[in-house]
């Protein structure tokens, strides 16, 4: 629980009804609080850091000033939220963000009437608001509607969509658009917008200006209006380049400090009152009230538990190299090699493992910034042209680059290698950023080739593999480490759709896709049964397959993605297209968004680990309780 001798103010606040109980002057000792309170929980539980340090003023103000949850406020990503969540009932609970039970670490709209858009994905605030604010306008309610979006999450085109409808409409929507620049997503924005930004200056002498020119002018559709309109935008935007808002049809407010709550409650209370859509532009910094996170925005973006006295020391002693790690690796040395290879990343440097990369290869290193679309077509491009273009994207934001997959990459059979991380489970983040379904939607494309490695070494094979097969390749690898099985320094590739039987047992085949296989081995050496590293997915070893259907009882089929459509499926259905009838057992993930828990956990409740594997064959097959002799496969 809150203590109210530290927290005498925050303690009082439960939700936002309370907050605005208390007078503006006092909001500055609110914010102060809220942010000390943030340091001290997150410190304790972990969690995204940084950018909700960033937006304390900003939530204060946005809750004090507008009617929530009656009016709707919609946040973009989420990695900013924990502010929000504190003044909005869970303020006691924070602590638990990211545990199983706990609080969820994004908006979700089941956990709480404040969280008016779940959200997990960047870029679909002024979307899901627009939506709100038409539909709203239509019924005659005249609540407020309210984004805030992220400099970095403006880079994705979906948000320009949003702007593009939002702001040629008629009748124009209600809404306001809150930009938070802070010049960083995880790590530094990149492109062209974030240098427009970053030339803005102080403009509030040319609002006020503009605003009184809309008073002298009157009516907006009147000739003279219109053309002292468009001289004023051209001559604003020769000192602030706001003109692409305004060429957009957003009213365009500052940029102002977001750290100066009179300053931001003056704009917000003169722009709750305009009709239309309406862009207010804040200046904040990512990880404020921190010095150390302030310091090192990269690396306190997401932080495990630490001192707030001492900020995140590093654990002495070696590290087993996670995924990313051997993907890291194995990119670099590839591109030693191999001068045609090309580095891609939407906005993932440092998650997708590429930081080496971009110091050692800077020219062929490319963060195109949050726009997972571009890179796919990108890569198809450069693969047009003779490079080798390697597009490292996590499972669950290439879902939002899968139509250029399929017509840009495979369509055309082109030479690009998907360096797919967090593939499967991948726990505290919660459905929104899980790899559950990419063994299904990818090995449904014609030209693909499909890899899911079981330990860390097979990971450097397959990458190795995709890049020197000519035409569309994936692997596909989870988050964190690995069995521990150590890396070879070779490229050494594999044989294209071969399997790797790991153990020759009896009457029941254990066919293990990428993450399970170790839990697989684990449950075939207690049982005496046969344990096959499936590698491929796309495609499958049809000759294996088929020589053990004539030696076995029965198949299980292991996966860590869902059960329809997946690897799993695609053994069934080589055994119904080759006539062969068989008992198949198929164990993957559950037919439903998992929650946010540990990797383990998550694992553990679907089934997955050794356990539940071994539970689930003992109950299809109760005879093959008493092991049968066997012999290992080295």
């Amino acid at each position: 629980m809150i203590d109210p001798q530290r927290y005498p103010r925050l303690s009082r606040i439960s939700i936002p009804a309370d907050l605005r109980t208390f007078p503006e002057d006092e909001l500055p000792a609110i914010a102060d609080e809220l942010r000390a309170y943030l340091i001290e929980q997150v410190a304790q539980s972990g969690g995204h850091f940084g950018a909700g340090l960033g937006v304390i003023e900003l939530t204060v103000a946005l809750h004090w000033l507008f009617e929530t949850p009656r009016d709707r406020l919609v946040w973009d990503v989420g990695h900013q939220t924990y502010p929000h969540k504190i003044l909005t009932g869970r303020r006691d609970d924070i602590h638990t963000v990211k545990q199983a039970g706990g609080v969820a670490p994004f908006p979700k709209r089941e956990e709480s009437e404040y969280d008016t858009f779940g959200v997990g994905h960047s870029s679909t605030s002024i979307s899901a608001a627009l939506g709100m604010a038409i539909a709203l306008q239509r019924m005659g309610d005249d609540r407020k509607v309210v984004a805030v979006i992220g400099d970095g999450a403006m880079t994705a085109g979906m948000a320009f969509e949003a702007l593009n409808h939002g702001g040629g409409m008629e009748p124009e929507p209600n809404l306001l658009v809150v930009l938070n620049d802070n010049q960083m997503s995880i790590s530094e924005n990149v492109g062209a917008l974030t240098q427009m930004l970053g030339r803005l200056t102080g403009s509030r002498t040319l609002n006020a200006i503009r605003e009184g020119g809309k008073k002298l002018l009157g009516d907006k559709n009147k000739p003279a209006a219109k053309f002292v309109r468009r001289w004023e935008e051209h001559w604003k935007g020769m000192f602030v380049p706001s003109t692409l808002f305004e060429e957009l049809g957003f009213h365009y407010t500052g940029p102002i400090d977001g750290h100066d709550l009179p300053a931001l409650l003056g704009a917000m209370k003169t722009l709750k009152g305009l009709k239309g859509p309406q862009l207010l532009h804040v200046i904040t910094t990512k990880g404020k009230g921190y010095g150390l996170a302030e310091g090192d925005q990269i690396g306190y973006h997401a932080v495990s538990p630490f001192d707030p006295a001492q900020g995140m020391v590093s654990k002495p002693g070696a590290k087993k190299p996670t995924y990313t790690d051997v993907f890291g690796d194995w990119l670099c040395d590839m591109a030693a090699t191999d001068p045609r290879l090309f580095g891609i990343t939407p906005a993932m440097r440092e998650g997708s493992g590429l930081v080496r990369f971009s110091k050692e290869f800077p020219d062929r290193y490319f963060d195109v910034a949050i726009a997972e679309q571009h890179a796919v077509t990108l890569a198809a491009g450069m693969a047009c042209e003779g490079a080798k273009p390697v597009c490292a994207i996590y499972s669950t934001f290439l879902q939002r680059g899968y139509d250029q997959l399929v017509h840009d990459v495979a369509i055309q059979n082109l030479d690009v290698l998907f360096a797919i991380d967090r593939g499967g489970v991948v726990g505290p983040d919660g459905a929104t950023h899980a790899g559950n379904l990419d063994l299904s939607y990818l090995r449904c494309v014609p030209n693909m080739v499909v890899m899911a490695p079981a330990d860390e070494n097979e990971c450097r094979q397959m990458l190795s593999t995709g890049h020197h097969y000519a035409g569309p390749a994936a692997v596909r690898y989870p988050r964190g480490t690995g069995p521990g099985v150590a890396v070879e320094p070779t490229l050494d590739t594999l044989p294209i759709g071969q399997a790797q039987l790991r153990r020759r047992g009896a009457r029941i085949a254990l066919l293990a896709f990428g993450a399970t296989v170790p839990a697989a081995e684990v449950v075939g050496a207690e049982l005496g049964l046969t344990v096959v590293n499936m590698r491929f997915v796309r495609p499958l070893d049809r000759t294996l397959v088929l020589e053990l259907a004539r030696t076995h009882e029965g198949f299980v089929t292991l996966e860590d993605n869902v059960v329809a459509g997946g690897a799993g499926s695609g053994v069934a259905e080589l055994l119904n297209a080759e006539g062969v009838v068989l008992p198949v057992l198929h164990l993957g993930l559950p037919d439903e968004f998992q929650h946010h828990a540990s990797r383990e956990q998550l694992l553990s409740e679907a089934g997955l680990d050794a356990d539940g594997i071994r539970r689930a064959v003992l109950a299809r097959w109760p005879v093959i309780a008493a092991p049968t002799p066997h012999r290992a496969i080295g």
